[in-house]
């Protein structure tokens, strides 16, 4: 396998030695082959939000493995997260399920395009939508971590029509659609930046591209495959109050099994194949045990007091972070929302990518070093989220807090 793994972020290369070959996941904790126990902030890269192997997630699942692991047919299944899903999301009037959320992002911009007519979309540095070729213009995720300024094999064609923009920087934007007139078919962002590390939108910046886009003839994609249903039960849109024509999903909605969807006004999604011309599909998609484990994760979340846990987890946790690592005179900077996450090693304000890159990376590979060897499993990157789980106890907060003391005292 190429770097020994199956996906570039899940490498070492940035914080240096050997990736963790995981065995099994539990709750909040990751054993490796080795045995060695980790309380894990990873969780799946967003998917674990009720901790890892939940175990209602995993007696529906058993459940729905004697029916079937694949149909290749409509099941009932779909129309129940379907329901779920349009229930809580603001966007979403239909919703069309694929298999990740790359698969999401290629199906939306096609889309976009299909219903404006137009070609052109504008994305923000940092944001990553995917592996798609007309995503990986100034992308973040595993592309920032290895630096990488783009792909190789990506033809100039095929990103000439993708524009970018600072996050947070809502002139940029309006100076793009007067370059560009009736040429841009929408603007797709993270609503929160959860792929250059963990940025949150200035007040304003949500609101203010919701007009622009209105004014110009364009759509507005909320990219919430990380987001969806972690700021909020309805994703960060409804967190936030501003609702886009069009969101892409994933993560969550599949509680750990390979999921993606995509959704908004009824009038865009009905241009869908097979109700409209804009061909997509996928032999997968609606898979039962994906739908069964996100129909089971949404319930769970829907209890009483889910949110309000998740919150102030990861608030205490950010908090102790950030103290600890002044307490031995290092430069730190971060912020969480609900179970969302993420302090960069400089002065800050963090308010973009290009901000984000001001970050001490070798410093944090020294700390997530330091943190492995105290238990504790941090994503190898100075350039992603963290995520807690409900599964987090104080006692893991805890004694997460107590290996970041340690861990920045001896890399200051």
């Amino acid at each position: 396998m190429p770097g020994g793994v199956s996906s570039p972020v899940r490498a070492f290369k940035s914080v240096g030695g050997q990736p963790v070959v995981f065995d099994r996941v539990k709750g909040p904790y990751a054993w490796d082959v080795d045995g060695n126990r980790f309380i894990d902030y990873v969780g799946s890269w967003g998917p674990a939000i009720c901790g890892h192997a939940h175990p209602d997630v995993i007696a529906a699942l058993q459940e729905a493995l004697e029916k079937g692991t694949s149909f290749g047919a409509p099941c009932e299944l779909e129309n129940k997260l379907a329901e779920m899903v349009i229930e809580a999301v603001p966007s979403v009037e239909m919703v069309r399920f694929v298999n990740s959320g790359t698969e999401a992002c290629m199906a939306v911009l096609r889309l976009m395009r299909a219903f404006t007519g137009r070609d052109k979309v504008i994305k923000f540095e940092g944001c990553y939508h995917g592996h798609a070729d007309m995503f990986l213009v100034k992308a973040g995720s595993g592309v920032a971590t290895l630096g990488l300024p783009d792909s190789p094999g990506v033809p100039r064609s095929t990103t000439a029509n993708t524009l970018t923009a600072p996050y947070n920087d809502l002139e940029a934007v309006k100076e793009l659609f007067a370059e560009n007139p009736d040429a841009i078919s929408g603007v797709i962002l993270e609503p929160v930046v959860g792929n250059a590390g963990f940025i949150t939108p200035e007040p304003g910046f949500l609101e203010g591209l919701r007009e622009v886009t209105k004014e110009n003839g364009a759509l507005l994609v909320f990219d919430e495959v990380m987001t969806g249903f972690r700021i909020s039960y309805g994703g960060a849109q409804s967190r936030f109050g501003v609702t886009p024509d069009l969101t892409t999903m994933g993560k969550v909605i599949g509680g750990g099994l390979p999921v993606g969807a995509y959704g908004g006004k009824a009038e865009i999604m009905s241009m869908v194949s097979p109700a409209g011309p804009m061909y997509q599909a996928g032999t997968l998609s609606g898979n039962p045990l994906a739908m069964t484990a996100g129909i089971k994760t949404l319930e769970l979340l829907k209890q009483e007091g889910a949110y309000e846990k998740l919150e102030a987890t990861t608030k205490r946790l950010i908090t102790g972070i950030i103290d600890a690592a002044k307490g031995s005179g290092l430069s730190i900077t971060g912020s969480s929302i609900s179970a969302m996450f993420g302090f960069y090693l400089c002065e800050g304000p963090v308010r973009n990518f290009e901000e984000a890159k001001s970050a001490d990376t070798e410093r944090f590979g020294k700390l997530h070093n330091a943190m492995l060897e105290r238990g504790i499993y941090l994503a190898p990157s100075a350039f992603e989220a963290g995520f807690t789980s409900l599964a987090h106890s104080d006692d893991d907060i805890e004694a997460t807090l107590q290996a970041f003391r340690e861990s920045f005292a001896l890399i200051k």
